[in-house]
């Protein structure tokens, strides 16, 4: 908990750097975005500890409850759905904010899969493994369908580490791991979008005026220790400076050792969350607090992979970090 707090009060920091431009352009007071995300983030801390304070029956029920309306909502999405000129269609428009669907999808496939798993490790119990599949690879196809093919991955890996830790076999995890390339080669062959993002992180030369290039050099000028508090020039520049590239305004003002002190507090977090599932005697506890573990330390690996370019580019928040509600 200390660490979730932590970084949720480093996002609040970045913020104050990052969304100050974006809110200027778009003509609200100075510190409109910060304002909104310390509502959003006390908002998401009440509900964390209220949920953490009912029983797991009780978190299972509301998880299902909450996964059929955001499987609804992201099924309605190529008809009710806006892209925000940014090519893919994910979000609905509601006049004062934005809703993800794929963000609430999330966690409650994670919990829903989690108990199909467990209910079929039971004697006579339901072939909860098959339906478990069935429904990952329906969410993935809707998702690569936004297109929004880095959500779709970590949906599939969040359901193959819990099919991993409720004993798998580990031929079937190397017939997946060869079924994502086979379609990764697909899409690189029939969508454009996709294409582009591969040939950019393939190249060896970075467009300075990409959103990667902006981010790559704020990354490079911010050396060991940053350039110093609200000098950086990145967030001048880059659109999503205060959401998918918020680790670029760290690395450039902050420098490396706060990327180091951000890394280890989510590795604090996972590390910390797996240790205790360890002891973990439930097998629906174990593998839905796995699952969601392991998804939160998977999502910010590819937020912060994409902006080192380790990763091609991907439109993916920083957890806690981040500006937004979802």
């Amino acid at each position: 908990m200390s660490c979730v707090l932590l970084l949720f009060g480093v996002g609040l920091l970045l913020g104050l750097a990052a969304s100050v431009p974006l809110a200027e352009r778009n003509g609200f007071d100075t510190f409109h975005y910060v304002q909104r995300q310390a509502f959003f983030g006390g908002l998401a801390i009440v509900v964390m500890l209220l949920t953490s304070m009912m029983s797991p029956l009780v978190v299972r029920r509301l998880a299902v409850l909450g996964f059929l309306a955001a499987f609804i909502a992201l099924a309605l999405l190529p008809f009710f759905g806006t892209d925000f000129g940014k090519g893919a269609t994910r979000w609905y428009s509601l006049g004062f904010a934005s809703l993800q669907p794929s963000e609430f999808l999330k966690p409650g496939f994670v919990v829903v899969a989690a108990w199909m798993l467990a209910a079929s490790q039971e004697i006579n119990g339901p072939p909860g493994k098959a339906w478990s599949f069935s429904l990952c690879i329906a969410i993935v196809l809707m998702l690569a369908l936004q297109p929004d093919f880095g959500q779709a991955c970590l949906v599939l890996f969040s359901w193959g580490v819990m099919y991993f830790v409720s004993g798998a076999p580990m031929v079937l995890l190397v017939g997946m791991a060869a079924m994502v390339v086979i379609a990764g080669s697909v899409a690189y062959a029939h969508s454009e979008h996709f294409a582009r993002r591969i040939d950019g992180f393939l190249s060896t030369d970075v467009d300075p005026t990409t959103q990667l290039g902006y981010a790559t050099n704020a990354i490079r000028e911010g050396g060991l220790f940053g350039v110093g508090v609200g000098e950086g020039e990145v967030k001048w520049s880059l659109p999503d400076a205060h959401t998918d590239f918020i680790i670029a305004v760290a690395a450039e003002e902050y420098g490396l050792v706060l990327v180091l002190c951000i890394i280890a507090l989510y590795t604090g977090v996972v590390v910390r969350s797996l240790l205790r599932l360890v002891r973990e005697r439930d097998p629906f506890i174990r593998l839905a607090g796995t699952g969601l573990a392991c998804t939160l330390g998977a999502q910010a690996m590819i937020n912060m992979g994409v902006a080192v370019r380790l990763l091609p580019a991907k439109g993916m928040t920083l957890p806690f970090v981040s500006y937004g509600g979802s």
